[in-house]
């Protein structure tokens, strides 16, 4: 479903003169309905390396798969496409929109689906999806709240419900638990597992919570660049 090959990524140094290497021939990959853990220390590239799985960012060199599709060889319009359609993202920050409610925050990502297909589903369905997942993830009663007014473990959830509506592939996870307690974070690492089985998912998350890693079905170290089993 997801393939890296000898993907590499670099940055230029602040002077100008050199680049930085980040990742250095990583290759990897995710099968259908799979969970995977990618931990490390700071600054290993466990972002970066999520970015180019979700097609956020491509890579120096190598390529980038998903469903068979070489990200890398999209334009930026083609890989947003691809991005609102088959990939959700949750992060650490959840960024739901402060002036929207959690219903609006929901619904947003299905504004960004081609016309044709927002056309060919049904408002009445769209929002009974949104019903349903909201529901799931236990808040169902804060439709018509606002981030401001729930605490930090139900702005993930929400974020978790939003990066599904449209009905992915592929969800990744970026340290979801990194700024919760640790029973907040048991009942998030629950939530994401369950999920993945529910809605046929693959699943990555990157990660320093080793309660979280022990989750999921299978674990990888990211250090210096290089990916370690």
């Amino acid at each position: 479903m997801l393939v890296l090959d000898d993907v590499h990524k670099g940055y230029p140094s602040p002077d100008g003169r050199s680049e930085i290497q980040v990742l250095s021939g990583v290759s990897l990959e995710v099968k259908p309905a799979e969970t995977l853990a990618v931990v490390g220390p700071s600054g290993s590239g466990k972002t970066t390396l999520l970015s180019l799985m979700g097609g956020l960012d491509v890579p120096s060199r190598g390529r980038v798969l998903l469903e068979e599709r070489d990200l890398a060889g999209l334009s930026e319009p083609e890989r947003a496409r691809v991005r609102s359609r088959r990939v959700g993202f949750v992060f650490q920050l959840h960024h739901l929109l402060p002036q929207c409610t959690v219903w609006e925050n929901i619904l947003v990502p299905t504004l960004a689906l081609p016309r044709r297909e927002r056309e060919g589903r049904s408002a009445t369905e769209t929002e009974e999806r949104a019903r349903r997942l909201l529901e799931r993830v236990g808040l169902g009663d804060r439709l018509a709240h606002r981030p401001a007014e729930l605490s930090g473990g139900e702005c993930l959830r929400a974020a978790v419900a939003r990066a599904l509506i449209n009905r992915p592939a592929l969800l990744l996870a970026d340290e979801p638990t990194g700024s919760l307690d640790a029973d907040t974070s048991a009942r998030l690492a629950d939530l994401l597992v369950e999920l993945n089985r529910e809605e046929g998912v693959s699943l990555v998350v990157v990660t320093h919570s080793e309660s979280l890693a022990a989750r999921l079905g299978r674990r990888l170290t990211l250090n210096r660049g290089a990916l370690e089993g």
